[in-house]
C-alpha cells in the first residue's frame, strides 16, 4: 500500500455538499427576484451552470464572464431580462451562508489532520470558499487553502498546480493524492501534475474522458482503506 504525505482536497461535492447549498441559494434568489423556481427550471439551471464551469475549466471563458452573465443568459431563455451582475452578487451572499457538510467529512478531516499534510485546492471565489470552510469547521484543519481566484489559474491548468506545489515546503507529487469529484479539474489536472488521484463518484458516472483515476470511491469513508487507516 502506497504511503502518502500530502492529501489535497477539492471542496464542492467532495467535503461540502454544494448541491444542497446551491438548492438553498437558488430558492432564496428566486424568491428575492419574485421568480418561480420549478423543479424543471432548477434542473435546467444546474445543467447550464455545470456546462459553464466546464468551459471555465477548459479555459474557454473567464471566471468573471461566467459569474456576471450566467443568470442573465439563463433567464433570457424564459423571457426574463435581469441584471446578471446584481443577481450574482445576491446569489453569492446566499452561497456564503451554505456550509452543508458531506457525510463523514468533518470526522475524516479531523482524524487525518495530525497524520498528513492537508491542503484545499478549489476553483471558485475566494471570499465564498473561505467563509464556507470556516463556518463548517474545516478551515483550521488544513495547512493552506488554494483557490483559483487567488492563484490566477484554475484546475486543471498546469500553472495552478505549479503555483500550489511551489508553496508547499519540500513538496513531492509522488507522495501526494488529490481527492475530488471532477474528472477534468481534479483527476485530469492531478494526473497531469504527477499525482495519484481519487475520484469521488457517488452516482457511478462513467469516465467519459478516459482519465482512469488511480482510485474511485462512492463515499468519503472509503478513503480510509486507500491510505491504510481504520474507519471508526
Amino acid at each position: 500500500m502506497k504511503q502518502y504525505q500530502y492529501l489535497l482536497f477539492d471542496i464542492d461535492d467532495t467535503l461540502l455538499d454544494f448541491q444542497a447549498t446551491e438548492k438553498m441559494s437558488l430558492q432564496l434568489l428566486f424568491e428575492q427576484e419574485q421568480l418561480l423556481l420549478t423543479p424543471e427550471i432548477e434542473k435546467h439551471y444546474r445543467s447550464f451552470n455545470q456546462s459553464l464551469w466546464r468551459s471555465f475549466e477548459e479555459g474557454k471563458i473567464t471566471r468573471d464572464t461566467l459569474l456576471n452573465t450566467r443568470f442573465a443568459t439563463f433567464l433570457k431563455e424564459y423571457g426574463k431580462v435581469v441584471d446578471g451582475a446584481f443577481m450574482e452578487k445576491s446569489y453569492r451572499s446566499f452561497l456564503e451562508q451554505g456550509h452543508h457538510l458531506m457525510d463523514g467529512a468533518l470526522d475524516l478531516i479531523s482524524r487525518l489532520a495530525d497524520q498528513y499534510e492537508l491542503y484545499v485546492v478549489t476553483n471558485g471565489v475566494s471570499k465564498t470558499q473561505d467563509r464556507r470552510l470556516r463556518d463548517s469547521g474545516l478551515h483550521p484543519l488544513f495547512k493552506k487553502v488554494f483557490v483559483s481566484e487567488d492563484t490566477g489559474f484554475q484546475k486543471p491548468m498546469k500553472e495552478f498546480f505549479d503555483y500550489v506545489f511551489a508553496r508547499i515546503p519540500d513538496f513531492s507529487p509522488d507522495k501526494a493524492l488529490i481527492i475530488g469529484d471532477s474528472l477534468l479539474a481534479d483527476m485530469a489536472g492531478g494526473k497531469q501534475a504527477g499525482m495519484d488521484t481519487c475520484w469521488i463518484n457517488p452516482e457511478k458516472k462513467p469516465d467519459d474522458i478516459h482519465v482512469m483515476p488511480t482510485y474511485e470511491i462512492r463515499h468519503l469513508n472509503e478513503l480510509y482503506k486507500i491510505i491504510g487507516r481504520e474507519e471508526r
